[in-house]
């Protein structure tokens, strides 16, 4: 899945990278933001775990919660893949009624493990 946030982040830069990316992202269903994914945004972001200027990251997280997808893919690890920030906003979407994603990284989601 990607979010309408994504596409519209993705749709900036060099020509040939945009091609590339919304390819690879038109093979993917679009969700999309909802008056739940808003307010959850807005809270996100009202509590100072994310800041304003980074809205758009809240805005990541809380359309995945409030889609209930699993996994949220990113390489933001200043904001979103961030294990202390990642804590306080998972209590902020259970305070809501949402359980958040897991948020890592790509290489984290398919890391090799040893144990067979």
């Amino acid at each position: 899945m990607v979010s309408q946030i994504v596409l519209d982040e993705i749709a900036a830069g060099d020509e040939s990278d945009i091609r590339k990316r919304l390819e690879v992202a038109g093979l993917l269903k679009v969700i999309a933001a909802s008056p739940d994914a808003e307010a959850l945004t807005a809270a996100i972001v009202e509590a100072g775990v994310i800041p304003e200027k980074a809205v758009r990251d809240a805005a990541h997280i809380a359309v995945a919660t409030v889609h209930g997808v699993q996994y949220l893919l990113t390489w933001n690890c200043r904001h979103l893949a961030n294990a202390q920030i990642s804590r306080r906003v998972a209590q902020i979407c259970s305070e809501r009624g949402f359980v958040m994603p897991t948020i890592c990284t790509p290489e984290e989601l398919f890391a090799e493990t040893d144990d067979g």
